[in-house]
C-alpha cells in the first residue's frame, strides 16, 4: 500500500497520505515484536535479557502510541471532510 500510494500521482491527498503513514507505523509495529518472538518459538531457552525487554517495550510504546495519534489525526480528517467540506 505504501508504494502504491508513491507511485499513483493521483493518490496524494490528504486520506491516503494517513493510510500510508498508517501502513507504515502497522509495519514498524509488527518488527519490534515477531523477531524475537520467531527466535524464542526455535529456541529451547525462551529467555529476553533486562536491556532488551526494555528497548522492545520502549519501541512497541512508541509506535503504540504514534498509531493512536496517526488514527486521531485521520478521525480529525475524516470529520473535517464530511462536516466541512467546503473546507476540506
Amino acid at each position: 500500500m505504501i508504494t502504491l500510494i508513491g507511485l499513483s500521482s493521483h493518490l496524494h491527498n490528504p486520506m491516503y497520505y494517513f493510510l500510508s503513514s498508517l501502513s507504515f507505523i502497522d509495519l514498524c509495529h509488527s518488527t519490534v515484536i515477531a523477531p524475537k518472538m520467531l527466535v524464542n518459538f526455535v529456541k529451547e531457552k525462551n529467555i529476553i535479557s533486562y536491556t532488551g525487554c526494555m528497548t522492545q517495550l520502549y519501541f512497541f510504546l512508541i509506535f503504540a502510541i504514534a498509531e493512536c495519534h496517526m488514527l486521531a489525526a485521520m478521525a480529525y480528517d475524516r470529520y473535517v471532510a464530511i462536516c466541512n467540506p467546503l473546507l476540506y
